[in-house]
């Protein structure tokens, strides 16, 4: 059954439209239309362009987050209104591993690879219609407290659609988190024109052995998609290597 809301934003279809749909084995009376805005229009160009037109490949990796929970909590002691969110970390760690391996933070042009001085980490919000992307300029420089303060306001103003062009504009590597949903991993299509989207999933238990010695780690499944014309597999696997040290030291960086 359809979702009441959906049912009621929907249009009449046009007599091509069922005509289309009729070819294709879906009856007249089987499905509803709901108009495309600016947002959803704008967002299918960009993302069949990025498909068709970037040559995507992916990496996978297992990061340890136990240190980087208990590093949250410590954080948040005292902080009941201005909790600051394991994604804010997230954006945190991604900036750091940029500055310590910068390769990956360009963008492709025609006429030549672009390499960005800062990490501008945008991070994908889900809106009515669609996604946006606000972005933490320089992030690297930024204090976690700084980064979670912003990204709070600028998700509170692209929901309610009140954002800057300026603010979801550029940006140097973006960041997809659906752990929120129960999902532990998947695959983003990258935003052009950066070279890189990380998707990261819910945190799970893993059985591991080291030494011989087995235990119980809690760790994330992120997944590097790279553009093929900017990044190379060992350029993409390196990256994700510094961003599994910082990750799993989050005591040198990890403050307020």
């Amino acid at each position: 059954m359809l979702d009441h809301m959906l049912w009621s934003q929907s249009i009449t279809p046009d007599p091509a439209l069922v005509e289309e749909c009729a070819k294709q084995g879906i009856p007249e009376d089987s499905y509803v239309v709901q108009p495309l805005d600016v947002i959803r229009r704008t967002m299918a160009r960009r993302m069949s362009e990025s498909f068709s037109e970037v040559p995507h490949f992916s990496l996978k990796s297992r990061i340890e987050v136990d240190r980087l929970q208990q590093a949250r909590a410590a954080i948040n002691v005292g902080r009941a209104d201005d909790r600051v969110s394991f994604n804010d970390l997230i954006i945190k760690a991604v900036a750091i591993a940029i500055a310590r391996y910068p390769a990956i933070n360009a963008s492709y042009h025609p006429r030549g690879i672009l390499l960005h001085a800062h990490a501008d980490v945008a991070v994908a919000v889900a809106i009515e219609g669609g996604l946006i992307t606000p972005i933490i300029r320089e992030a690297e420089g930024k204090s976690v407290g700084q980064i979670s303060s912003e990204m709070k306001d600028m998700a509170a103003r692209a929901r309610r659609k009140r954002l800057l062009p300026e603010e979801y504009s550029g940006g140097t590597i973006t960041i997809s988190n659906l752990g929120m949903f129960g999902v532990t991993e998947f695959t983003s299509i990258i935003n052009p024109p950066q070279a890189c989207i990380l998707s990261v999933g819910a945190a799970f238990e893993e059985y591991r052995v080291v030494d011989g010695a087995p235990y119980v780690a809690t760790v994330i499944a992120p997944t590097l998609t790279c553009d093929h014309r900017v990044v190379d597999g060992a350029t993409g696997a390196r990256w994700l290597q510094h961003l599994r040290d910082v990750i799993e030291a989050p005591e040198e960086w990890a403050t307020a």
